[in-house]
């Protein structure tokens, strides 16, 4: 067990309560690990009949998952980068087959790995703090936790905006998507956890009865735009698209990609396509696991990671520098299957 995870049973429910505020409530091994054998606990227990997940004190939902070890890892031999990937796929496949209601509360930061643990639940609720994105690309990895599965199914082109922009999205703009199925001010949640614990089997009554009517969505007057400027799953397309517009939000998005890793953004593109026909989650997260093995040891991640996080200078250096030099066999060679001993698997 771990404190960075507080774990009980609360009522009818199983709650799950992030506690890592000074790191935004990011996942680390021992954190996947305990809340994999609780929900394992909680599976045949008849007097849980329903989990929350939620986070302790701070802004923060989920900031994703421990960047800084994964590059630490990936700079020697990747192998406690690929355990933690490993856990944490395990995990996200759990919920995402999971048997029995799952609630999640994105009330805050929702980003890489907090999208994992919120988008495989039945009820997310977003709220006036959320503010969920994918901002993989800007640090060199690619958009996983089952990103490849739930990107390409949102409306229109918008996944693929999201993965390689990093675009920010509100609790509103979250419910527009259909990233959240209920917005509750943050004032509320109290009461909806109190109620949920108690009545595990009214959750969509009480969710319900406890939303307010989300303002409009600014996103939504931009589909338009994102549907024909992001059609191509070509990124040089994409870029030309944008380039050529000539409109001030289509400039801002191409200044916003041209500070991505190219090699991050042909992945991402490649993925989604690929994970729109996956037959199914586990089909997805072993095919990410595959790609994140890799580019956990490749420049651009290092790179990305040293640039944001550890100097914090801002600029990195992605090699290769240009989206025309990430080559069809550079990706391909990402995306190649790993040999069968090494590749990822569900639990059983």
């Amino acid at each position: 067990m771990t404190e960075d995870v507080l774990i009980g049973v609360e009522g009818r429910v199983g709650r799950i309560a992030l506690n890592r505020p000074k790191a935004i409530h990011a996942l680390n091994l021992p954190m996947c690990q305990a809340m994999i054998d609780a929900l394992l606990a909680w599976r045949d227990d008849a007097a849980v009949e329903a989990v929350v997940i939620d986070h302790s004190e701070g802004r923060g939902f989920c900031a994703g998952g421990d960047i800084r070890m994964l590059a630490e890892s990936g700079a020697k031999d990747g192998r406690e980068a690929r355990a933690f990937f490993h856990t944490e796929y395990r995990l996200n496949h759990l919920l995402f087959t999971y048997a029995k209601p799952v609630v999640a509360f994105m009330d805050g930061i929702t980003m890489g790995g907090g999208v994992g643990i919120s988008q495989p639940a039945k009820y997310r609720v977003a709220t006036e703090h959320t503010r969920f994105a994918m901002p993989e690309t800007g640090i060199g990895l690619f958009p996983d936790v089952g990103g490849g599965w739930y990107l390409p199914r949102l409306e229109g082109r918008v996944g693929a905006f999201l993965a390689l922009t990093g675009a920010r999205l509100d609790g509103v703009e979250c419910l527009a998507l259909g990233l959240a199925t209920h917005y509750l001010p943050s004032a509320n949640l109290a009461e909806a956890k109190e109620r949920i614990a108690q009545h595990p089997d009214r959750i969509g009554g009480i969710l319900g009865e406890l939303s307010i009517t989300a303002p409009p969505a600014a996103i939504t007057g931009q589909i338009d735009k994102i549907n024909r400027l992001f059609a191509s799953d070509r990124y040089e397309d994409i870029l030309t698209a944008l380039d050529k517009d000539g409109g001030e939000w289509a400039q801002k998005e191409l200044d916003t990609l041209r500070t991505k890793s190219p090699q991050t953004c042909k992945v991402a593109l490649r993925q989604l396509r690929e994970g729109a026909a996956m037959p199914d989650f586990a089909a997805e997260m072993r095919q990410e696991y595959a790609i994140g093995s890799r580019v956990v040891q490749m420049h651009d991640f290092l790179e990305g990671v040293r640039a944001l996080i550890v100097d914090k200078d801002n600029s990195p250096k992605w090699d290769p520098p240009t989206p025309e030099a990430v080559t069809d066999e550079w990706i391909d060679a990402i995306f190649a299957p790993l040999p069968e001993k090494e590749k990822w698997t569900p639990l059983t």
